[in-house]
This record gives C-alpha cells, structure tokens and sequence, in this order.
C-alpha cells in the first residue's frame, strides 16, 4: 500500500524489514502526505544502518546540574576541585544569559562575547577580573562541553582559546631572605611559614594536618622523621610520606604534639584559617616590598630548592604529590655544576669496579692442530 485517505486525513501503510508501519500523517495534503511517509522510510532506513537521529541538546540550566553531580562523582576524593567546578558552573549559568539556550547554541561566537563580557566586571576592589579568573570559568566551561560531547549530547566541541597575560606567581624566597622575612611574620605564620618551606606541603594540608599524621621519631632504617601527607590533590588520593628537616622537627616539638587534634589550631582550638594567614602575609610582603610572594610561594620555594640541590623529577614529584611528572620538571634546571658532579659521581662509582678479566675466545682443537 501507499497514502491513502480516510476521513479528513491521509495514512501511510507500508512494510519495512517484515514489519508493517502504518499511522495517520494528521494532513490533508497528498503530497506532503507523502513527503512524511519518504521521512519515516529514511528515518527507518537510517536506523536500519545504525544511524541514530541526534536527540536535541539539553538547556544549560538542565545540564549544569548533571555536570556538577558527575563532578561529585569524578572528583569524590577530592572536595575542594568539586567544589571548584560548582561554584564555576553556577557562575557560567547565572552570568553568561545562556540558561534557556540549548548547549550546541553555545558557539565560538556566543564564547567571544562571554569573554568579553567578563574581562569588563569588576571585583570588589574595584579591579578588572584578572585573565586568570576568567580563564577558569573558561576551562569549566570546556570541561562541561567536553563531557556533554562524551555522552552523545552534542555533535562538537567549540574551540575554547584561554586569555593571554594570566600572571603565574613563581617567586622563590631568597635564602638571604628568608630570616628576615620568619622574624617580620607573627607567631602564628611563621609557623606555618617554615613547615611549608621544608616540607612544601600546600596550605590546605598543613592546615588539615593532626598530630596523628606526624611522626617525630625516625623509621627502623630511616634518619629522619616524617609527616604523612594526606592531601587531596596527591595523585590517586594517595597518601605521601615527607621527611622532616631538623628545623621542621624542632618547630613540631615546640608545638607540644599531642596525640589528637591539629597541629595548628588557634586560641581558642578551632583551626586556623587560611584567608586569615593570607592577610598576615599580605601585611608581611607590603612591608618587605616584595609584590608577588604570597603563601604558595613558599612550596614553590621548597621544590625549587629540591632541583638546585639536585633532586630528579621523578623525586620532587613523589615529595610535593604532583599528579604527573610533566609539573615536576619545571623545578630541575640543571646547571653546568650539577651535570659536572652527577658525571663525578658516575666516574666515582664506576672506578670501583675492577676489570674483568679477558677470556679467550675458544677454538676447535681441530682446527687448532690445522693452524700448527
């Protein structure tokens, strides 16, 4: 059969692969009857040949909750990057104007002028957002497109370019420095200040560190100390085990360990938070003029020193918990000093290996009468 009508209606009646198909067009058209009757054949064609009809993407308000559980869920051991993409995503869907848009509406253009629209808002302070601000919205938003393509909701991704001029802080503290900087912080930063220098824990982790965590007697076989790292950003969640110098040793000891509870409370026990030890170092570097240091500077301090002393990538990574070797590599700069010792240590080694005595090579008796 083909279209027919039957009352005010046309029908289409056909069969595909043994099985009848047969519904209203709900027209009164002949020809655009059969315009949708040629529609269902290749849509079922198209089936037939494993070519799924594209379901409409979803609005941004619908997904951003999607992408914020899946986050939860990726990043269950690491709270604080949840919470990054969170506050991110809810940023993107209340500042961008796109929450009724579907997600493969959001293009390169509409992308431009989000960009531009954010590089005009101004902070509290009353400053421009920096590149770097933007910049992670914009990586939040590839990673909530990235995800939408993954599961089948869009068709392609749209190139996301990152702001040009992020500033990224890579001050190290002078060693000649670094006295006067531990006597111009208060008693509570400097604390801190020296663990995360011979430790180059982040802040974050020696604020969370308890007593449970440390062990100020060295290991059987081992000559110093340690703190065991728990920190949620160490590759896999795993947990890593950092020696303790005997400055950092000291400072814990004076710190009266107890068996419970964190290392660095306050007054009053609670524990001490880190925007109030970030105020403390703001006052401390406008005093020292020192404009880019900041706390994190003082791991960055503790694995530059790691590779001036020396130590492989490999080392600095186990040590400062990078999730790749790649992040490592940027702390070892090697220098002609350091390439000649390696070599001197090689030689060294080396030279204590007596020679081998040389054998023979054996020759058929045979042929060895034959030579005669």
């Amino acid at each position: 059969m083909a279209v027919y009508r039957i009352g005010k209606f046309y029908y289409y009646d056909f069969e595909f692969s043994g099985e009848r198909f047969k519904a209203s067009t709900k027209t009164k058209n002949l020809n655009a009857a059969r315009q949708i009757e040629a529609a269902k054949k290749t849509e079922l064609a198209k089936a037939g040949a494993g070519i799924v009809k594209q379901k409409p993407s979803p609005l941004l308000k619908e997904f951003v909750p999607r992408f914020i559980e899946a986050m939860k869920s990726h990043c269950s051991g690491k709270p604080r990057t949840a919470e990054f993409y969170r506050a991110r995503a809810e940023v993107i869907l209340t500042e961008s104007g796109w929450a009724e848009m579907r997600l493969d509406r959001i293009d390169e253009e509409e992308i431009s002028l989000y960009i531009r629209k954010r590089s005009k808002v101004k902070s509290r302070l009353n400053l421009l957002f920096a590149p770097a601000s933007v910049n992670r919205e914009l990586a939040t938003l590839r990673r909530m497109l990235r995800l939408a393509h993954e599961w089948k909701l869009l068709n392609r991704v749209p190139r996301i370019r990152l702001l040009r001029g992020e500033r990224i802080r890579e001050f190290v503290l002078p060693k000649a420095l670094e006295e006067t900087y531990l006597a111009a912080c208060p008693e509570q930063l400097a604390s801190v200040a020296v663990l995360l220098l011979d430790t180059g824990m982040r802040l974050g982790e020696a604020l969370s560190l308890s007593w449970r965590q440390v062990n100020l007697e060295p290991y059987s076989g081992a000559k110093l100390g340690s703190i065991a790292v728990l920190g949620e950003k160490s590759k896999n969640g795993r947990t890593r085990v950092i020696p303790l110098t005997p400055r950092a040793a000291a400072l814990l000891r004076s710190l009266e360990p107890g068996k419970s509870g964190l290392v660095f409370e306050r007054k009053d026990g609670e524990a001490m938070k880190g925007a109030h030890l970030g105020q403390q170092q703001a006052r401390v570097r406008d005093l020292l003029k020192l404009p880019e240091f900041v706390l994190h500077s003082l791991r960055h301090t503790f694995g530059t020193r790691l590779g001036e002393y020396g130590a492989d990538a490999f080392t600095i990574m186990r040590l400062m918990g990078h999730s790749t070797v790649t992040v490592s590599q940027r702390y070892v700069h090697p220098t002609p000093e350091t390439m000649e010792r390696a070599v001197e240590r090689m030689a060294a080694g080396g030279a204590e290996i007596r020679e081998v005595p040389r054998i023979s090579p054996l020759v058929d008796s045979s042929e060895s009468k034959s030579v005669q």
